[in-house]
């Protein structure tokens, strides 16, 4: 496979460093720019989290609450000893009420 070079600009500071990790590490920085590509083009996302710190916990901590109001809700009504049957036919039911506001809406 032809390869092509690419250009990356970093501080000079951080590239002393990463240079000095990857020597530690046994590679160049090079192979670590490398395998960094593959593993986004693999899993065609990247590999290590992004984001504002503290944000990603407070996100998960509220998707933890709603599944857990949703655990507790369905036990008191019943819900969590549906079938698969009865559970698609709520589905099936709330769909069409909506499509029936929907369609009054526009009217």
């Amino acid at each position: 496979m032809a390869q092509q070079a690419m250009t990356v600009r970093l501080d000079s500071q951080m590239k002393t460093q990463f240079d000095s990790l990857c020597e530690q590490f046994g590679m160049s920085a090079n192979t670590a720019i490398n395998i960094f590509v593959n593993a986004v083009v693999r899993t065609q996302s990247i590999p290590f989290s992004i984001g504002i710190s503290g944000k990603k916990d407070i996100v998960r901590e509220n998707a933890i609450k709603a599944i857990e109001s949703m655990q507790k809700s369905a036990e008191e009504s019943g819900a969590s000893e549906m079938t698969l049957e009865e559970i698609n036919e709520e589905i099936r039911l709330a769909r069409e009420e909506r499509k029936k506001r929907l369609l009054t809406e526009v009217m």
